[in-house]
């Protein structure tokens, strides 16, 4: 419900700075930076792409996990979407969303809380192997291979079988 009124409520925020944030800038001043801004995501959204390119390469060489290179580029990616879009809101949390310690944080947040539901997923028993299904099994022997005991041409899909026409 929450996620909900927050999605309306904000273009409702956006257009509210837009006319403040204009009154007090101008038009010209407010237009200006919206492109700006924008050229601005497209720009951190390349150079993130390379150097993620670049990071995981040497990452695996390295035999490293490359989880901490994909969580900061996974951020500099969604802060240059977050530039992109036009708006102040946007913008501010795009350019917070570049900083290294902002990234940090947020890492090990979203690390926490997928812990979290990791262990909450599933997990009877204290090892972690997940539901025991208990059930009863019957082995069913195969069939015999084409050309062994049964007719060539014989798919077994068609309903005459055994008879050629």
């Amino acid at each position: 419900m929450w996620l909900i009124l927050a999605f309306l409520a904000w273009p409702l925020v956006e257009i509210a700075l837009f006319v403040a944030i204009g009154g007090q800038i101008g038009v010209w001043a407010t237009l200006a930076w919206v492109l700006l801004s924008g050229v601005l995501g497209v720009l951190v959204m390349r150079l993130t792409a390379a150097r993620g390119a670049m990071k995981l390469r040497q990452g695996l060489s390295a035999l490293r996990q490359p989880g901490a290179e994909l969580a900061g580029g996974a951020f500099g990616m969604l802060a240059g979407v977050l530039l992109i879009l036009p708006g102040f809101l946007t913008d501010a949390l795009g350019l917070l969303l570049l900083l290294p310690p902002v990234q940090h944080v947020l890492a090990r947040a979203l690390l926490a809380r997928a812990v979290v539901v990791a262990r909450g997923a599933g997990t009877a028993r204290p090892g972690g192997q997940g539901d025991v299904i208990d059930g009863d099994w019957q082995e069913v022997p195969p069939e015999t291979p084409r050309g062994i005991g049964r007719p060539q041409g014989t798919s077994g899909w068609t309903r005459d079988e055994g008879h050629r026409h």
